[in-house]
């Protein structure tokens, strides 16, 4: 078997990477390619996830796969939370912790379906639609920017240094020369802008800037870059990956009409429903750890300091952890599955992001009973870490 490789993947492959994943799934749960252990089955991948032989920054430090070239944006990322290990992560993540708890986000959720309803008005009678630009892309972008205290004329502006950002991506810069240097850029106005923003924030504001320029008058121990990190990690984590959640949802519903009709007719479906078809299609197929010591992992030897790549896509669709895995079933008890990650990097927004699946599914199947695939071919990004259309043309009726 050839080693597994990124850079072989067709366009087809990579709108649907399932068979090739299952092809070396089938063949052994770990693999290596000369550069870094690929990991393909469930228990293998939860087991990473969970341990702690294995953490975000490999033994000497480095994290991040950006340049030294690209210093802001090496800098912002650094601090992201994704990156951080204990005790930095185990801090800042307990102060975040509270404001995207299930409590929190059930209050959220009539704001959430207004900003869903407002977008679905602004659709109107238009027959044909990208879904992604017109609804899965702007709806958590405007709940996380609400949520960050963002002015909603700078709103459409945020979103475009998101996008931009997320050009980072390794397999997105790997095919564009650009994409180091535009998320440069964007790291350094949404730097810019934050900082402004964190010296604007007083004791009585209440977002989640003022949260954390609050806890540091009590004591804790954050820096300006910190915080500002954290500002645009939210703003990237709370955006692309809800966004693909949506888009892939709707995909894999009107590919699947019988479940669709069974989502239409039983809407108490919808919370076990949105755990399946992130199960079923995953948006962040891969995530990268580092083995902080030596340790043994499905009868193969990790050395402390190698790379190892987890394929939460494949980990999701192993039948072993899943009986007939490549069947979308709504009724499905997939809470097992690690689209959101496990242990302690945990999706921090998970809740925030079921919620937005579930509203925004309900508001589009209400708002448009024929809705229905375009004539226009899907396009998705050539990135197989933030898995989803880049287009979704659809027909509304």
């Amino acid at each position: 078997m050839k080693p597994f490789d990124l850079k072989a993947f067709t366009p087809a492959d990579v709108a649907d990477p399932y068979p090739v994943y299952r092809e070396y799934r089938a063949a052994g749960p770990v693999h290596h390619n000369g550069e870094a252990w690929h990991v393909f089955g469930y228990d293998a991948v939860a087991r990473v996830l969970t341990s702690r032989d294995y953490g975000r920054r490999g033994p000497g430090g480095g994290a991040t796969p950006v340049p030294g070239s690209h210093d802001t944006l090496r800098r912002l990322v650094e601090n992201w939370l994704v990156f951080l290990d204990p005790p930095r992560h185990t801090a800042l993540r307990s102060l975040l912790a509270k404001e995207f708890s299930p409590k929190v986000v059930t209050d959220l959720r009539a704001r959430v379906r207004v900003i869903a309803e407002e977008l679905v008005g602004d659709i109107g009678d238009v027959t044909e639609i990208d879904l992604v630009e017109t609804f899965a892309a702007p709806l958590p972008i405007l709940v996380i920017s609400e949520l960050l205290g963002v002015p909603a004329d700078l709103r459409g502006w945020f979103r475009g240094r998101a996008l931009d950002l997320q050009e980072a991506s390794t397999a997105r810069a790997a095919r564009n020369p650009d994409a180091l240097s535009r998320a440069d850029a964007a790291a350094a106005e949404l730097v810019e802008f934050f900082t402004g923003h964190l010296r604007d924030r007083g004791p009585d504001d209440e977002d989640l800037v003022a949260l954390l320029a609050n806890a540091r008058r009590r004591g804790a121990a954050l820096t300006d870059d910190e915080i500002v990190a954290t500002c645009v990690h939210l703003l990237t984590a709370g955006h692309e990956t809800t966004t693909n959640l949506i888009s892939k949802s709707v995909l894999a519903l009107l590919a699947h009409p019988g479940a669709l009709g069974r989502l239409r007719a039983e809407p108490a479906l919808l919370p076990q429903a949105v755990e399946e078809l992130n199960r079923f299609d995953t948006p962040v197929q891969m995530v990268t750890r580092w083995a902080q010591q030596d340790a043994e992992l499905a009868g193969v030897r990790i050395r402390r300091g190698e790379k190892v790549v987890l394929v939460l896509g494949s980990a999701n669709r192993d039948p072993a952890a899943f009986p007939d895995p490549d069947r979308l079933d709504l009724r499905r008890d997939a809470r097992r599955h690690c689209g959101f990650g496990l242990g302690i990097h945990y999706c921090l927004g998970a809740a925030l992001a079921r919620a937005e699946a579930e509203i925004g599914l309900a508001t589009l199947l209400t708002s448009f009973p024929g809705l229905h695939r375009g004539g226009d071919p899907v396009r998705y990004a050539a990135d197989l870490v933030f898995h989803g259309p880049a287009r979704l043309p659809l027909r509304t009726r």
